[in-house]
Formats: structure tokens, C-alpha cells, sequence
């Protein structure tokens, strides 16, 4: 079976992983610093914010992508993974300035979201253009 679930539902699942995918985009790429080919989401600029308001509303919308993640099957040790990649990112995010810079570096989002995929059996194309979601065929 090479390795890929055979209880995948591919429509709900890509919906999902396109869930998860614009979240993801959101919070760690969702912006060029211009004239380079760096991109950061809005994940550091809500660190940024008094208080700690912002890094709770990062780590959220972090968690809704393992929540997705858990209801599409994946591994414990995958969810453990990724819930590390939350926490290390909600905490060391929380230091000021510090973790406005980590959290542009790190992109736990995009990290998690690239084991989903793994787990899927489905690596996300970079090219830009998400109008034809990559198919897989299940073999017996």
C-alpha cells in the first residue's frame, strides 16, 4: 500500500489539508519583505502585540491546524510532533522581540502542515498554483 492510509476520504481530506494549508500560509508566509525572497505571516507581528494577547491568538490558530491534523488520522507521534513545534513556538514567540524573530524564522505552521502531507501521502506542490490538488491512487 506504500505506506498511505487506505481510509482516506480525498475529497474531506484535500478540503482539510486546504484548510490547513491558507492557516499555515496566514501565520508564517503570507507576506514578501520586499526586495528579498524572505517571507514571514502574521504569526510574528501578533507576538508583537502588549501583553500576550497575540502570541495566545498564534498559538489558536496553530493549534486548529493539529485539531485538523487529529481528524484526519494521523499518528500520535506525528500530533506529538507538531504540538512540540506549537509549544516551541508559543514559547520562545512569547519573548519580546526575540520571539518576533524566531517566530518569522521558525514557521512551526508550515513545519506541521508538511508532516500532515507526509502523512497523507501527499507533498504540497510549491510552484504557486493550487487550482489541481495533487491525486493519489490507493492500490491494493
Amino acid at each position: 500500500m506504500n505506506g498511505v492510509n487506505a481510509d482516506i476520504d480525498l475529497p474531506n481530506d484535500e478540503a482539510a489539508l486546504r484548510r490547513m494549508r491558507a492557516v499555515a500560509h496566514l501565520l508564517d508566509d503570507g507576506f514578501r519583505l520586499p526586495g528579498t525572497d524572505f517571507r514571514f505571516g502574521i504569526d510574528p507581528i501578533l507576538s508583537l502585540a502588549p501583553g500576550n494577547a497575540g502570541d495566545l491568538i498564534g498559538t489558536g490558530l496553530s493549534l486548529y491546524i493539529v485539531y485538523e491534523a487529529a481528524n484526519l488520522g494521523v499518528p500520535y507521534s506525528t500530533i506529538v510532533r507538531m504540538l512540540t513545534n506549537v509549544a516551541a513556538d508559543a514559547v520562545v514567540g512569547s519573548v519580546p522581540i526575540v520571539g518576533a524573530i524566531f517566530d518569522a524564522v521558525f514557521k512551526a505552521n508550515v513545519r506541521n502542515v508538511r508532516l500532515v502531507e507526509r502523512h497523507l501521502g501527499r507533498e504540497h506542490r510549491d510552484d504557486g498554483d493550487d487550482s489541481e490538488p495533487v491525486r493519489i491512487e490507493i492500490t491494493e
